[in-house]
């Protein structure tokens, strides 16, 4: 299974719509979940990094494979992508979790945790955009390890 470990509710109708047609159109290929964890919204940033940290912590198991998405992490293209999961696929014998923190980033604890930090580039998306980003590159790695038309 494939886990998606993300901060905060989608609000915007319109994100939620295309979320929605990346999972249907994942469906055939794996199955997907999406585990949404309550954002902390107080004055003390640190506080809230550190309480959705706990709570993303506790949806981790021990043997999962965890990817992180972080700025500061491995810029990968596509084809290479579908390469790194293909092979998680084929060869570890565990769940792949994929991590998108909050508008405040992950704290230290789950990067410590993180078997592989993926980045989607240098420039900043709200943490609700990137999800749908995400989920459309996890499609198309999908149809590069089927071969199919969709990515060119």
């Amino acid at each position: 299974m494939i886990n998606i470990i993300c901060v905060g509710k989608i609000k915007e109708r319109y994100l939620q719509e295309g979320i929605n047609e990346y999972l249907k159109r994942l469906k055939p290929f794996y199955d997907i979940q999406i585990t949404e964890i309550k954002e902390i919204t107080t004055n003390d940033i640190s506080k809230n990094i550190i309480e959705e940290e706990k709570l993303i912590l506790s949806k981790i198991k021990n043997n999962d494979y965890v990817i992180t998405l972080e700025i500061e992490g491995n810029n990968l293209s596509s084809e290479e992508l579908s390469k790194h999961l293909n092979s998680l696929l084929t060869y570890h014998n565990s769940d792949i979790v994929f991590v998108i923190g909050g508008s405040y980033g992950l704290g230290e604890n789950i990067k410590k945790r993180s078997n592989f930090a993926l980045s989607l580039g240098k420039n900043t998306y709200p943490h609700q955009l990137v999800r749908l980003i995400f989920l459309e590159q996890l499609y198309r790695s999908f149809m590069i390890i089927h071969n199919t038309k969709y990515h060119k």
